[in-house]
Order: structure tokens, then C-alpha cells, then sequence
């Protein structure tokens, strides 16, 4: 059982998930039930399945949850993209959460590779 409090993957994830929710603060308020609860719904849950998967009684289990909160992180890559070609992010700013991301899947995916399934 890991701590996952402990865990880099799971701090940078939670700190990302409060950007998203302040980024999307200034979209378009029709925007709510759309792109604005898509990625938020999709950002929080990264930390959410590190968490869950933390608590699970193997390391192939944990792994799934891990490869789950990389799914969401491509998810809300694709959202910020698509954020950007609406004019909702300034391309700086759709860059700039991009790169955040892809640190944290490149951390999740070696954290995953040194679990020993």
C-alpha cells in the first residue's frame, strides 16, 4: 500500500486540478455544463484514481488505476486544445498547462514502471 499523499504524481496532479478550475473560471458561462465540466471533472480525476489505485491491495491493481489518470490527462489535453481553438485559453496559456500535464504523465508513467506487477 502506498501513501499517496506522499507521492510527487499525486501533489502536482492536485496543484494542476486547481489551475484547471481557475482557468475555467473565465470561460463562457454557457460554457458550465460543457468544456468548463469536462475538464474539470476530467482533471480531478488524475489525483483521484492515484489515490484510489494507492489503496488497492497489489501493484497490478494500482497500475490500472495509474494507466486510468493517464487516460484523463490525454483527456484533458484534448479539452485544452479544443479550449484554445475556441478562444476560451490564449495559445501561451493552452501551452503553458500542456506542458504541465505532459510532466505529470511522464511521471506517472515511470512511477508505474517501477511497480513490480
Amino acid at each position: 500500500m502506498h501513501k499517496f499523499k506522499e507521492l510527487g504524481i499525486w501533489k502536482k496532479s492536485r496543484l494542476f486540478c486547481s489551475k484547471i478550475y481557475n482557468e475555467t473560471a473565465s470561460f463562457p458561462s454557457d460554457e458550465k455544463f460543457g468544456l468548463i465540466n469536462q475538464l474539470r471533472r476530467a482533471s480531478v480525476s488524475i489525483p483521484s484514481n492515484i489515490a484510489e489505485g494507492s489503496s488497492r491491495n497489489s501493484n497490478k491493481e494500482f497500475s490500472r488505476f495509474l494507466e486510468i489518470a493517464i487516460g484523463s490527462a490525454y483527456e484533458v489535453e484534448t479539452q485544452l486544445l479544443i479550449s484554445e481553438d475556441l478562444g476560451f485559453l490564449t495559445p501561451e496559456k493552452a501551452k503553458e498547462l500542456c506542458q504541465q500535464l505532459e510532466e505529470i504523465i511522464k511521471m506517472t508513467s515511470k512511477f508505474r514502471s517501477t511497480l513490480k506487477i
